[in-house]
Parts: structure tokens; sequence; C-alpha cells
């Protein structure tokens, strides 16, 4: 049985309001989906972005190159392309042309099918007074998480 691949951005939460989340296709080279099943992809410093023919594309992603291919091996930092049905391409235009929200990839995996997916969301960047809110709730979080702990040994 094969692993469940599941790659997150953790940043995404904290600097970012989610809004609406989308899972979209990606499309991939032979040497790329071998790296991504073998794990060896991150999407923390990624973002995407609309081409002037109304593509959405994921820049910044980084799957490391294959260890097993020959000189026909992908180069890490390409472009993607992401596969979303054009009703949902056309609102993410809109939404992003308008009011200035940004899409964020949230993770990459894989799906029963064998293919890979990218879970994306419409996104706000949050305040530095947000970000402190967020900060303290986790710290609670983990204050009570602890107390619970203890109290029931």
């Amino acid at each position: 049985m094969q692993k469940k691949i599941h790659i997150k951005n953790k940043k995404a939460s904290f600097q970012y309001e989610l809004l609406e989340t989308y899972v979209a296709g990606i499309v991939l080279a032979g040497t790329e989906i071998k790296s991504i099943r073998l794990g060896k992809a991150s999407i923390t410093e990624s973002f995407c972005e609309f081409n002037e023919n109304g593509e959405l594309f994921v820049i910044n992603m980084q799957i490391d190159e294959y260890s097993h291919a020959t000189h026909f091996n992908h180069q890490p930092k390409a472009s993607r392309k992401l596969l979303l049905n054009k009703k949902e391409l056309q609102k993410l235009h809109k939404e992003v042309s308008t009011s200035g929200l940004t899409i964020v990839p949230l993770s990459v995996f894989v799906n029963d099918r064998g293919l890979a997916k990218m879970k994306i969301a419409l996104a706000k960047g949050k305040k530095l007074y947000d970000k402190r809110e967020s900060i303290k709730e986790r710290e609670s979080k983990v204050r009570l998480d602890r107390i619970k702990k203890s109290f029931n040994n």
C-alpha cells in the first residue's frame, strides 16, 4: 500500500485570512510527479498568478529533481499550470483583479487515482495585530491542552 503524500504550506493560515478554498489539478512532467510521490516538494514560498490568457499558474513551487532520472530531468522552480473549471477561473480572476485578494497554495496531495492535486485558497493578507491575535489563541490552546492533560492523569 502506498503512503499518503500531503505537503502543506504552514505559513499560509498565519499570514492570510482564508476566504474560499478550491482543489485544482497540476500539469506535471513525469519526473515531477515521481518527486512529489517521494515527498520532495515545497510550497512555502509559492503563490498563484494569472497570465495574459487567463490561465492560472503556481509560481515559485519547489520540486526537487528526481534522483533516478537521466538528462531529461525537470526544472526545480518552474511555473506550473493549475487546472480548474472555466467558471471557477473567471470568478477567481475577477476577485483578484477587482478586490486585490491573492491566491495562496495551501497543500499538495496525491488523490486515490494517483493524480497530483493542489488545494488553493482565495485569501486576504492579515495585519500585524491579526497575527498577534493568532499567536495568542494558539498559545492559550496549548496551555489549555496542558491543563487538561495534567487533570486527566
